[in-house]
């Protein structure tokens, strides 16, 4: 795929199925992500995949927030926690593996770096010809989730990146002016 195709076409996917990507796709995948801009090289990302029973265990983890934050949730509510993970066949969190005491490199911009990781995990994935969604939500901030995963203090949950192969239509791609986004000082 041509990449100024790739960076025009690529677009989030709700529907995503099995499979999900192979060990070789992931490789290619994880090598697009380590060529995010990286002041001073501290690689500040850190990934978790999820997958098979994996996606269970973060459900599970989602529901622990959901109770935590209110005791009196049903288990409608808990339930529906549960299997937010199984709404793709792998998901990637991406973390920003702060460190906060990095002279001329602030927290932001390891945040933003991270950030950078997942864009190219994204379009790596969509090049490969899989669907993928960045999703954060309540639960990239919840200290239930941060503490399950292993953070930090000064670490940041990015995104979830749900990934598979997709399962439902191409939605149309917006157009967007260019002018609206622009400022120029000529």
């Amino acid at each position: 795929m041509d990449a100024l195709t790739l960076l025009h076409e690529r677009s989030s996917m709700g529907k995503l199925m099995g499979p999900p990507p192979s060990p070789e796709q992931l490789e290619a995948i994880y090598r697009a992500a380590l060529r995010a801009p990286d002041h001073k090289e501290l690689r500040p990302w850190r990934f978790i995949e999820f997958s098979g029973e994996g996606l269970s265990r973060l459900g599970e983890l989602f529901a622990e927030a959901e109770f935590r934050e209110d005791p009196h949730a049903g288990d409608a509510a808990l339930d529906a926690a549960r299997k937010k993970p199984r709404r793709a066949p792998m998901i990637i969190a991406v973390i920003a593996r702060v460190s906060p005491d990095v002279p001329k490199v602030p927290k932001i911009e390891q945040v933003i770096s991270a950030g950078c990781a997942a864009h190219g995990i994204l379009l790596a994935a969509h090049a490969q010809g899989f669907g993928a969604m960045w999703r954060s939500g309540k639960y990239a901030f919840d200290p239930t989730v941060r503490k399950g995963l292993g953070l930090a203090e000064d670490d940041e949950i990015v995104a979830f990146l749900y990934l598979g192969t997709l399962g439902g239509r191409h939605k149309p791609l917006p157009e967007h002016d260019i002018e609206a986004f622009v400022e120029r000082w000529d």
